[in-house]
């Protein structure tokens, strides 16, 4: 049982907790808590930690996962007053993974798109979101919409830090995602496969529940304080907004992707 919090082991987790460098240096990003290592997928699994509490009441899970776990390289007892050094949370729950960050390319994607013979591709086009709990929140509430694939600028905030996968609840697992260099480049792309691009936005728009969604469609998404870039916004199909009452002016970035693509998913239903 490692006791000591100085443990070069103890410093390297804490390095990947905070440090998005550390994480993608070695490939790998961190989940805590029972239901996240019981949804990962076994492969991605390269490491448990646990506290000495959680083992004593969880010792079947944890020997569970670990017979399953086909790339584990490692497996550690910590005391709990380490395992509280390395959790990112005030109450841990006592189980902490290292998983393999998963990889997709472009080609994929598109692949993956052209392959869909039952459901047209509802994509997301996300530039420089920088709240970890939006990120995470949104690939959720895109996983229980039916959404395809999620596409990021490089200047999103990072995917694996460690309170958006939190935010994730497991759809991290589930949720195709492609940073792109160029977004630009990507919507013209997107648009010369027949995909039409909305831009969620105030100017000259259409309310959100007008266009036909039906069709394969990719919802644009700004950032929280300054909303889409006027060049990015100006490569989309057509603008859309979501009308509102009262002296609000916009929605929280999570809440209004969420109301954009479960319109979509209703009229896919009808």
């Amino acid at each position: 049982m490692i006791s000591s919090s100085s443990n070069n082991r103890i410093k390297r987790l804490v390095a990947l907790g905070k440090k998005a460098k550390f994480r993608t240096e070695e490939g790998v990003f961190l989940v805590e808590g029972e239901k996240m290592l019981r949804e990962a997928p076994r492969e991605w699994i390269r490491e448990i930690y646990f506290s000495e509490t959680f083992f004593n009441k969880r010792k079947e899970f944890i020997q569970k996962i670990v017979r399953e776990s086909v790339n584990i390289m490692e497996k550690e007892l910590l005391a709990d007053e380490v395992f509280q050094k390395v959790s990112d949370t005030q109450t841990p729950q006592g189980v902490l993974g290292v998983l393999s960050m998963p990889q997709y390319t472009w080609e994929e994607y598109m692949a993956n798109w052209s392959s869909m013979q039952s459901k047209a591709p509802l994509l997301l086009l996300l530039e420089d979101l920088q709240d970890p709990g939006n990120l995470g929140t949104i690939l959720r509430a895109g996983e229980g919409a039916g959404v395809s694939g999620i596409v990021m600028t490089r200047n999103t905030v990072d995917l694996f830090n460690p309170k958006t996968i939190r935010s994730t609840m497991g759809s991290i697992y589930r949720m195709p995602f492609f940073v792109t260099q160029d977004l630009g480049n990507t919507i013209e792309l997107l648009k010369e496969n027949d995909i039409c691009v909305y831009a969620a936005h105030l100017d000259d728009s259409v309310n959100y529940d007008v266009p036909d969604y039906t069709r394969p469609t990719a919802f644009l998404i700004g950032n929280e304080g300054n909303g889409l870039n006027r060049a990015t916004a100006d490569k989309a199909t057509q603008y859309v907004k979501i009308p509102m009452e009262g002296q609000v002016e916009s929605l929280n970035g999570a809440v209004a992707t969420a109301i954009l693509i479960y319109e979509a998913a209703r009229q896919r239903r009808q």
